[in-house]
């Protein structure tokens, strides 16, 4: 199943996955990773619930920002190599 998920979301793991583990980068990273999508996640269903609630089409900017944030970061915490995570928190 991870493998065809990989291959699912390959044009966007590839380019994260070039180059070299960064030398200050821990397991603990992708943990981290995948709890910070989460709470981005929830972060889109709190807008979503403030849209209808409120009407307004200006709530679907934090919705889709909210979204992309929680899903890439899951995505990567869960199906990227180290690379692609330490890419994620940066190479410094």
């Amino acid at each position: 199943m991870k493998k065809r998920l990989r291959q699912l979301f390959a044009p966007i793991l590839k380019p994260l996955e070039a180059g070299e583990i960064g030398s200050h980068y821990k397991p603990s990273h992708r943990t981290i990773l995948n709890v910070v999508g989460l709470l981005f996640l929830i972060l889109a269903s709190v807008s979503v619930i403030a849209l209808f609630y409120t009407g307004e089409l200006g709530a679907l900017i934090p919705v889709f920002v909210f979204l992309g944030i929680g899903g890439l970061s899951l995505l990567v915490g869960m199906l990227g190599s180290d690379v692609a995570v330490s890419k994620m928190w940066g190479n410094r």
